[in-house]
């Protein structure tokens, strides 16, 4: 910006008058600077009376396109330094403790060393400064585990420490990580575990669900713990219970079923297990809805004790199994297939699980070798579904009495 002719102040009166419709825009920041300090310096601004300040004031705003605030602070700039100049930006730093050089050496050490842990790593640090006597070694002898980390993130640590490998995550080949398929045929299970809570520090009772999915028929047992010790005697004596042969185990990924022992006990048996998939939730949907069904509606949600799980399972194999396997009807999904890989489940028929085992084909021949139809035939028809339920409720009564609470 020049000019070619200074204006008197009641030219600018006039000026600003007459360009009030106007709107002028600089531009170049050192320009414009160098222009207004030159206006002030021109009308000897410091020496002028309030009424001129503020007509020269106005003059600069006019011309630069700059805010009122923007130039209240380029004269006070004037007025401190003499001098409207524009701020060289210093982006904030923090101050570097670790050179270049201090990166090298730890990717020197860590390459002679094999890469071992940060604790470990810095331990040796530590050692090659104070004990080996290293002056190299004074920085990074007080480095700290999770610095340590970070120079290993960095690009320059990489390219002096080809090796380094960032920690890979354990991958666990117990079971198949899909969803099972079970053709129609049952013997495909869904299980999980329920916990009845803890009180003052005491485990309480855990409740193991098993559902087959085609029949819904539905096995439950109790153990005071879920360590290996307690599960795989619990397991046989489940899958014991199914009056037909199992082929498939499909849990969530808990400890108490990924381990090898599961898998050692379900490779003897020939029976296929499969663990949920990451991102679908509802691949166990039906066992949990199950718990919900029926172990919490029966069972509650309070404490018990982990020293009632014998009596409890007992009241799931001479009670309860019986009474929703052959005489409580459950919801029988029909699928909807809406297009757009959508599936939409209708509920219109409710039928026992041992109903819904005789729709299967050929169901008397693919029972268990020990057990014959008939005996299933005339457990179902020794009560009533009614006669069943009274006798249930009975000894539930009779279990919360032993373990010290009431029913709801």
């Amino acid at each position: 910006m020049e000019e070619t002719k200074w204006l008197s102040l009641e030219e600018i009166q006039a000026f600003l008058a007459g360009s009030e419709a106007i709107k002028f825009s600089a531009v170049g920041r050192k320009e414009v600077y160098g222009w207004v300090e030159r206006v002030l310096v021109g009308y000897e601004y410091a020496g002028l009376g309030k009424a001129e300040k503020g007509l020269v004031r106005r003059y600069l705003e006019k011309m630069t396109g700059l805010s009122r605030a923007q130039v209240t602070r380029l004269i006070a700039a004037y007025r401190a330094k003499g001098r409207v100049k524009a701020a060289t930006y210093r982006r904030h730093r923090f101050v570097t403790r670790y050179s270049g050089s201090d990166v090298d050496l730890l990717a020197y050490v860590d390459k002679a060393h094999g890469n071992l842990s940060g604790p470990a790593t810095r331990r040796i640090l530590g050692r090659e400064h104070a004990v080996h006597g290293i002056a190299a070694y004074e920085r990074l002898a007080g480095i700290s585990v999770a610095q340590i980390y970070r120079l290993r993130a960095t690009a320059a640590y990489r390219k002096s420490n080809v090796s380094y490998e960032p920690t890979r995550p354990t991958v666990i080949r117990i079971g198949e990580r899909r969803k099972p398929v079970p053709g129609g045929r049952p013997g495909y299970l869904r299980i999980d575990t329920v916990h009845q809570r803890d009180f003052e520090g005491a485990k309480g009772v855990y409740h193991v669900n098993a559902v087959d999915e085609v029949t819904q028929w539905q096995i439950m047992a109790a153990t005071p713990r879920i360590s290996e010790w307690w599960m795989i005697p619990l397991l046989e004596a489940i899958l014991e219970q199914f009056p037909f042969p199992i082929r498939g185990f499909h849990s969530d990924n808990g400890s108490e079923y990924i381990n090898r022992d599961v898998a050692g006990l379900l490779g003897k048996l020939l029976i296929e297990q499969t663990k949920s998939r990451s991102r679908h939730s509802n691949d166990n949907g039906l066992v949990e809805a199950k718990n919900g069904a029926v172990i919490r509606k029966h069972l509650g949600y309070g404490y018990i004790d982990a020293q009632h799980a014998g009596v409890i399972t007992g009241f799931y194999r001479e009670h309860l199994n019986p009474y929703v396997n052959f005489h409580r009807p459950c919801a029988v999904p029909e699928q909807r297939h809406l297009g757009n890989g959508r599936i939409e489940r209708v509920y219109r028929r409710w039928a026992t699980p041992y109903e819904l085992l005789r729709e299967v084909e050929g169901w008397e021949s693919g029972l268990r070798p020990d057990l014959a139809a008939e005996q299933l035939e005339a457990q179902a028809m020794a009560q009533s579904d009614t006669e069943a339920a009274l006798e249930m409720q009975r000894a539930k009564r009779e279990l919360f009495r032993h373990i010290g609470r009431k029913t709801a």
